[in-house]
Formats: C-alpha cells, structure tokens, sequence
C-alpha cells in the first residue's frame, strides 16, 4: 500500500516478493515473469510442495485445480492446514489490477493484518485468471526465520558457489569445509584444501594449491602459487611463489615471481623480489628485498621507532644471517652480508660483510679467504 504512489503507471506488471529468501535465483523469478507476460492473469504466483510449512500459507484449488484462495496458517483450519502445496509470497501483479484492488483490503478480524493474500480471493470472486509456477527447487523458498535457517541458507549458497568452480576445473579436496565469498575468481586446474577460506575480491590463477587451513582475503594470487596454513590481507603473490605454513602477509605485502616465505614469517607493506627466500621465524615491514637474497631465521626489520615508520633496502643477492635485526632506515647493498646475531644502524656497502652489535663493515666479500 505505502508503494502505491511511487509505483502506479510506471509498469505493466509488479513483482513482490520477500526479503528473507536469499536462495532465490534470477532464473525462477525470470521463469514466473515469463508465465505472467504470456497469460496476462491478474496474479501468477509461486508456490512450493513440502512437508515443513515454515508459516506460510496454503494454496486452496476448487474442483477444477484453480487456486481459489490463500489461507493464511494463523486463520487455517485443521484441514486446511494439512494442506502441502504452500504460498511463498511472491507474486506478479497485472498492474491495474493490484492498484484497483489493493485498497479494497480489511483487516484481518483475527490478528488485525492486513493480508495480501486476500487479493486473491477478490480475483477468484470475479472469475479473473490466476496463474501458479511450482518451483522444481524448495530449498529456493527458504524463509529465515531463525539461526538454524540462517546456516542452512548460508551453507546451501556456499555449496552453489564450491560447485560452479568446480565445473570451471578446480578441485576442492573438501567442498563442505571450503569457503567463498561469490566475490572471489579461480582459474583452472587449482587445488582447494579443506579449511580454506577465500573472501572479498580475492583472485587465484591456474594450477595453484591453496591450503589447507589457510585464510585469503582481497588478495591477487598469480599461477601456479602454494598457500600453506597461512594467512594473507590485502597481499600480492606473483606467479611461482609460495607461503607456508603458518606465515602471514598483511596489507602491501608482495611475494615476486618464485620468492619463497616459509613457516612463521610476516611481511607488511614489504617486497619480497624475485627469487629471494625468507626461510622462517623472521619479520619484515617497509622493505624492499631485492632478488635471491636470502632472508635468515629470526631476521627483524625494525620499522617504527615509536613515532614513525622507516624503510629498509636490501640490495639483490643480499646475504641476511640469522637473528640479524635490522634498525631502519638502513640499506644493505647488492651481494652484502651480515653475520648472525648482527644489529644493523648504519648502511652496508654492496659485497661487504658486516656483523657485530652494532655491526660494522668488516670487508669485502672478495677479500675473503
């Protein structure tokens, strides 16, 4: 009724139906629009045959198998309520029809509602053709109404999701533990392991193996990529490059052509190059690392001093040895070593070696014996 103003003589024909149905698909209400265009009734509705009602009401046919009338569940009868064929509550008006008959409704004397239902018996009054459409799918009608119903929708989208990948060439290895937000592009040849859970814009190529157990959200995953236990945030892998298990990639962190980032690390708004490896247990925020150098167990850029954040450089083939922090901003050059345990405040020269607490520049690489 509150519609009526917005709406009147700006279609030929008006859909309604609830907001609680999420499984509906385009295809049905594309298929009732269809039925209404051809026969022109004054409604043609959608109906469901099952055994649980959920509330709704029953579709009344009189001897010729015309609906003659919706009974509404709190107004129905013993034997009415028996009924299976049900109202989903949603319809396609012939316009002029609706518009005329719409203030004709009365309260319900019961529960004092008004029942749209009732638009139906005004048509069978006055002989007007009314048309139904049994949707071949019940599931498409659920109505929510509690949590229960809540995870049933969600795990019936979920599942319409899992299988339409998996008709495009990607395998899931636990469809009912894998989770995708509709958002979400995989290509072909992709391996999905249980316990993954792909959000947001999230894009991964070909021939990857993601998971198990892992969280991806708003991230870019190139071909032929591996996700281990790990979770990664707004993050960019390039093709060949793999995490895991258990590392984390937060928001700007980028993984280049074949680098590798083993179990316990963590980049932030950080580069990892081309080939380079950052083995374990070790952190890196604002850096660049150049190509094949090698990040050691325990590595530490120390990016914030409390008020702001600085960047660290380490230059292509770059050695970083174990427990090495490195105190920012502070560039390690191309070829340039550190010896385990080193504290980095000063830049390094490209094939120098420097270790010590501080570290200092030791030699050259080439001077080694």
């Amino acid at each position: 009724m509150q519609a009526q103003a917005a709406l009147e003589g700006r279609a030929r024909h008006v859909l309604v139906l609830y907001g609680d149905m999420p499984l509906l698909q385009r295809g049905t209400l594309q298929a009732l629009h269809e039925r209404a265009t051809a026969t022109d009734a004054a409604i043609t509705m959608m109906t469901v045959t099952r055994d649980d009602p959920q509330g709704f009401g029953r579709i009344v046919r009189d001897a010729s198998g015309q609906i003659s009338a919706i009974v509404e569940q709190a107004e129905a009868t013993p034997e009415i309520a028996a009924i299976r064929e049900l109202n989903v509550g949603i319809y396609t008006f012939n316009a002029a029809f609706l518009w005329m008959h719409l203030p004709q409704l009365q309260p319900s004397p019961r529960k004092g509602e008004y029942y749209l239902t009732d638009l139906v018996g005004m048509a069978a009054a006055e002989r007007l053709p009314i048309e139904s459409l049994q949707t071949s799918d019940p599931l498409e009608t659920l109505g929510i109404n509690t949590r229960v119903e809540l995870a049933l929708a969600a795990k019936t989208l979920q599942r319409r999701i899992n299988e339409h990948w998996m008709l495009e060439g990607v395998t899931f290895q636990d469809p009912e533990t894998c989770y995708l937000d509709s958002t979400v592009t995989i290509g072909r040849d992709t391996v999905i392991l249980p316990n993954t859970h792909l959000r947001g814009k999230t894009t991964v190529g070909a021939s990857c193996e993601i998971g198990p157990n892992s969280v991806i959200e708003n991230c870019t995953i190139g071909n032929r990529c591996r996700v281990t236990a790990s979770v990664l945030e707004e993050a960019v892998m390039e093709e060949g490059s793999n995490i895991g298990p258990f590392g984390h990639l937060r928001k700007g962190a980028r993984l280049c052509r074949g680098a590798h980032m083993g179990n316990f690390g963590e980049m932030k708004n950080s580069t990892l190059g081309p080939g380079a490896k950052m083995g374990h247990f070790s952190y890196l925020g604002d850096a660049i690392v150049g190509a094949d150098a090698n990040i050691g167990a325990g590595t530490i850029t120390c990016n914030f001093d409390g008020k702001r954040k600085h960047p660290t450089t380490i230059g292509e083939g770059a050695f970083i040895g174990s427990d090495t922090m490195l105190v920012a901003p502070v560039e390690i050059g191309a070829g340039a070593r550190t010896g385990a345990g080193s504290v980095v405040t000063h830049d390094v020269p490209p094939d120098s070696v420097a270790y010590g607490v501080p570290a200092r520049v030791r030699e050259k690489k080439d001077q080694e014996s």
